[in-house]
């Protein structure tokens, strides 16, 4: 008799998964037997050097997932807006029974010198990557606490969330506030068995093109491009690496990890 699926009858709820470490994410999940209930802005931002997710791409995360025999709901709705992100996780916990698993992933970039970076990629970067995250703890933590069964959080945030990398200074300054709210948060959750913790990769293929830091790097290639090196002989991972350790995380096997750390870096931080 084989064994059930690891997540099989669990509900996993992940934010910017439309592409990249997101989409990666829903279909592992998915293929270890957990339904889905997932969301993305599918929208460019005036203020980042790349193109924005599509609801194409949406669609495609929802065939890829479905094609595991598992269900997912997936709506459109921009994780800066609380009210619409909180009543898209209601609606997909009503749909499919309950909530076990929350991996806020939704996250974009831009790049310059910090103190020339502008108002409103600072403000952008500022209210997706760290205030999206605490939106979507704050919709996701009260139906976990009315469960009381326990669960799984997972917040997304970067090598760049504990270290200082240059030239990307509004995404640094928003995953260290991510990993201080995981550890502050893993406290508070604690005694209801909610465990908190944070990934922090390098450079992962997400769709979230950067070749226009390529002046800055180029400027600083004696002085502070190095920092961008890596001990392990990768420059770049594939999405499905981060997935691998966001299950992994949410799993029985890490039952007693919470409010940790955890690199994905290629040995960056070694640096």
């Amino acid at each position: 008799m084989s064994e059930a699926p690891r997540f099989a009858g669990k509900v996993a709820f992940i934010t910017g998964a439309a592409r990249g470490q997101g989409r990666s994410e829903a279909v592992r999940f998915a293929s270890d037997g957990a339904d889905i209930i997932t969301l993305d802005i599918c929208e460019d931002f005036a203020t980042t050097p790349y193109a924005g997710a599509t609801e194409a791409d949406l669609a495609e995360t929802v065939r890829l997932v479905e094609a595991t025999g598992r269900k997912i709901i997936a709506t459109k709705t921009d994780v800066r807006d609380f009210a619409a992100l909180d009543a898209a996780l209601a609606d997909g916990i009503a749909a499919l029974g309950r909530l076990d698993f929350v991996v806020a992933n939704a996250g974009i970039c831009s790049s310059g010198l910090s103190w020339e970076i502008s108002p409103e990629a600072w403000q952008d970067i500022l209210d997706v990557n760290l205030t999206g995250v605490w939106n979507t703890a704050r919709a996701a933590v009260p139906h976990l606490l009315k469960q009381d069964e326990g669960g799984s959080i997972v917040f997304t945030s970067s090598q760049s969330g504990l270290k200082g990398t240059p030239f990307v200074g509004a995404y640094s300054a928003s995953k260290a506030g991510v990993t201080g709210l995981t550890r502050v948060m893993a406290n508070e959750l604690g005694q209801h068995k909610i465990r908190v913790n944070s990934v922090h990769p390098a450079g992962v293929e997400t769709g979230m093109d950067m070749t226009s830091m390529g002046p800055l790097l180029q400027e600083y290639a004696t002085t502070l491009s190095p920092i961008y090196m890596n001990s392990l002989p990768y420059e770049i991972m594939e999405p499905e690496a981060i997935a691998n350790i966001v299950t992994w995380l949410c799993s029985d096997e890490a039952k007693y990890m919470t409010g940790a750390q955890i690199p994905v870096d290629m040995g960056n931080l070694n640096r």
